[in-house]
């Protein structure tokens, strides 16, 4: 899951990006509204969190304009404005969800999630491959029902691996989908975070690496 945070208050922004990246989600942020358009124009996001006034313009107008050249990605609003006329203003304009400051990061992780899976093609709550298991509501996953240790990313690759299961899965698309815009597409994070999941996988290993195209699960 990718997600873009639109916040000019700098603390707020690094405390949402973290608290975000801690739950292994994939953020990229802008500070003001140009800074989003370029951002939305090279990636696509499963949900973008848009501080509702910006030192450029109020986000609900931004976000107007885009619902009518056809934009999908799910909006949650951020704004300490609470007035019932308010949220009525946000889900007119295109917001998908509201969520008032001062807000828990529990919360806003839990709305976000959400809405990220509502743009997905519905799947099972807990994907298996022969003995693994991954419950992707709970992040955890096991093999022959022992409990791993897996760090965000590599949660995440494993992940994509089964969603795709029986396909190759290109190291461009792991990178598009489990890291941000911070990724090198020409560095090594994708062979570092397959090392260390074969390794907590163990045998028989079920990571196979396709030579010159990606990875899929045996």
């Amino acid at each position: 899951m990718r997600v873009l945070i639109v916040e000019d208050d700098e603390d707020l922004r690094y405390g949402v990006e973290a608290a975000l990246r801690a739950a292994g989600l994939a953020v990229d942020t802008a500070a003001d509204l140009p800074e989003a358009d370029e951002a939305l124009t090279v990636n696509d996001y499963d949900c973008v969190v848009f501080d509702r006034i910006l030192p450029t313009g109020d986000a609900l107008n931004y976000v107007r304009q885009r619902r009518g050249i056809g934009w999908t990605s799910a909006v949650l609003f951020l704004t300490a404005r609470d007035s019932t006329a308010d949220r009525v203003a946000g889900f007119e304009h295109g917001g998908d969800d509201y969520l008032v400051k001062p807000f828990a990061l529990a919360e806003l992780i839990a709305r976000v999630r959400n809405l990220c899976r509502r743009g997905q093609v519905a799947r099972p709550p807990v994907l298996r491959h022969a003995d693994i298991e991954l419950d992707t509501a709970r992040c955890q996953a096991r093999r022959a029902g022992v409990l791993l240790t897996l760090t965000s990313k590599e949660f995440a690759v494993l992940e994509q691996l089964m969603i795709r299961e029986g396909s190759v899965v290109g190291r461009g698309v792991l990178i598009e989908h489990c890291w941000d815009e911070m990724a090198e597409p020409m560095s090594n994070v994708v062979d570092v975070v397959i090392a260390n999941l074969r390794r907590k996988l163990g045998d028989p290993q079920p990571i196979v690496t396709v030579r010159g195209t990606g990875y899929r699960l045996a």
